[in-house]
């Protein structure tokens, strides 16, 4: 069942909540090879932010929504699809 969020909190973040965010934010940069202080980066946080706001609190959940957010099951699937391909 698909649940449809209108509101978002107002409450501040605490130190769990960002300790969350961050665990996502690193798990993610480090598998898809984001550098920290890039534009993709960038976008990526704002995206877990406003995710978690919103009350998506499990890391898995932020998780797969970020990389459907920002295609990142697309570029995955062609990376691992081009490795999987027989040279010569």
């Amino acid at each position: 069942m698909v649940q449809t969020i209108t509101k978002r909190s107002q409450v501040p973040l605490d130190s769990r909540d960002l300790a969350t965010c961050q665990r996502v934010f690193d798990k993610l940069s480090t598998d898809y090879a984001i550098a920290r202080d890039s534009d993709e980066a960038e976008r990526m946080a704002s995206i877990i932010i406003e995710l978690y706001r919103q009350g998506v609190r499990d890391p898995n959940h932020l998780q797969s929504m970020v990389e459907a957010a920002r295609g990142l099951f697309e570029a995955a699937g062609a990376v691992n699809r081009l490795a999987a391909t027989p040279t010569g």
